[in-house]
């Protein structure tokens, strides 16, 4: 675009120097050449006015002059130069006799290298000012020596039209070059049309939509590239969607022998106060792992639904009764405060995932950092936030993107402990909603968890 842009700049800039030369000199040429002729016209009739006609020498010679002409007797200068026929000229003046006569003007003005030169006999003309505007002062010999005629024109007329025509090349070298800029970025977006295509279908794929695909295959210059890229995209999809059946399975296969595992546990734990004492310790972290274990094939499922391509099912749901139920129950405790403007939000909505996401946050809190402090919703954002508080130690800024990965730990912080899909479970949900999540400091310490969804009033 830029290309084409200053392409169009230059070849209109050259284009606009050379009229403006061409047409220039020759308006330039055309006024001088009108003020001369005007001028000798009347230091003709003028000279006539004064001498008479010319009194040939010999029958061969006719238009040959005999001794220099003399003033007719009776005859007034200043009463000729009257006569003279009405010109554009703003003054008129004649040296005679070594006098000066002037209807217009005066001869102070002329510059006095041109008035020797025109009493040289030279016909000669120069661009002067004379109360500040531009004239043009045109002298011719009278016919003898040491006598001229003067006038000077305006120019103002000719320096304005020059002045529009240089305005009006600047505007059509820069409408040009705009025109320019027009037609590049036409032609680079239909050039780059299938890249940006592939950059959109590319970018899809990175966010998780493993089904987008180019239309370009019969392009004859992207297909093969379009082809490798949708053979690439539809084997990974393959994969993915087998690897989360394959977890789906083993998550199920696996519920079985776990429910087992807790019920046996459950009653050795009624029991425990029959255990030897060496035992008790043994008991309670076998207890906590299975509970972890528990967690985790829970997780698994969830992972492996979504991926699975679960689509889910959408109802109106009012926000700040959801969260309140799931962020309160979760914490076994009152914790969420909703802001009155953010009451009546509603939000088409897939009701588990959405109550997954608010009892992971909270669940998160409670577990590995410190206690939930408070959940909050208020309108805002994309139309509500919901703000989930926990009293830990924070996390880094560079851990903040990572702990929505799955099995994403945090760093060093006290979220390592956790099994690591928790996190990354409520950022699908939260994308699949259409919504945002991220992670900040809460004013007084801590982490805060800020989600935004897409809601609205009823």
């Amino acid at each position: 675009m830029l290309a084409y842009g200053l392409l169009a700049l230059g070849l209109s800039t050259v284009l606009a120097i050379v009229t403006w030369k061409v047409v220039s000199n020759y308006l330039t040429d055309q006024r001088e050449s009108s003020a001369v002729t005007v001028t000798a016209d009347n230091a003709a009739a003028l000279r006539y006015g004064l001498f008479g006609a010319p009194v040939p020498c010999s029958p061969g010679h006719e238009r040959a002059e005999c001794s220099g002409p003399t003033l007719q007797p009776g005859v007034s200068v200043i009463n000729v130069m009257n006569s003279l026929p009405s010109t554009d000229a703003a003054a008129s003046m004649v040296y005679i006799e070594d006098h000066w006569y002037a209807l217009t003007g005066k001869p102070s003005d002329l510059p006095s290298d041109l008035i020797q030169t025109a009493l040289a006999g030279t016909v000669v003309q120069r661009r002067i000012e004379v109360g500040g505007r531009p004239v043009l002062a045109v002298g011719v010999p009278m016919g003898r020596q040491g006598e001229a005629f003067f006038e000077w024109h305006p120019l103002t007329s000719l320096d304005n039209t020059l002045r529009t025509l240089k305005f009006t090349l600047v505007a059509a070298a820069i409408a040009t070059a705009l025109i320019g800029l027009a037609v590049g970025r036409l032609a680079s977006t239909l050039a780059l049309r299938p890249l940006a295509e592939l950059t959109r279908a590319a970018d899809a794929v990175a966010r998780g939509k493993l089904d987008a695909r180019l239309q370009a295959e019969s392009d004859k210059d992207l297909g093969g590239l379009a082809r490798l890229f949708n053979q690439t995209t539809a084997d990974l999809e393959r994969r993915v969607e087998a690897d989360a059946r394959f977890a789906g399975d083993v998550s199920h296969e696996l519920r079985t022998p776990l429910m087992t595992m807790l019920n046996s546990m459950q009653l050795i734990q009624n029991h425990s106060a029959e255990l030897p004492a060496a035992v008790r310790e043994p008991v309670e972290l076998l207890g906590d792992d299975l509970d972890r274990f528990r967690r985790l094939v829970i997780d698994l499922l969830e992972i492996s639904r979504d991926d699975g391509g679960d689509r889910g099912s959408r109802e109106i749901v009012r926000i700040a009764d959801l969260v309140r139920a799931a962020a309160d129950a979760t914490a076994g405790r009152d914790v969420t405060t909703v802001e009155p403007e953010a009451e009546g939000l509603t939000l088409q909505a897939d009701k588990r995932r959405l109550e997954r996401v608010i009892a992971n946050l909270v669940e998160n809190a409670e577990d590995h950092a410190g206690g939930c402090k408070g959940v909050g919703v208020q309108a805002g954002g994309l139309g509500v936030v919901i703000t989930v508080d926990d009293a830990g130690p924070g996390v880094p800024v560079e851990d903040r993107a990572s702990i929505f990965e799955r099995f994403g730990r945090g760093g060093t912080s006290g979220r390592g402990r956790g099994v690591g899909l928790g996190l990354a479970i409520v950022a699908r949900h939260v994308q699949w909603h259409h919504g945002s999540i991220q992670v900040t400091d809460r004013p007084g310490g801590g982490a805060r968890f800020v989600v935004e969804l897409p809601a609205k009033i009823s």
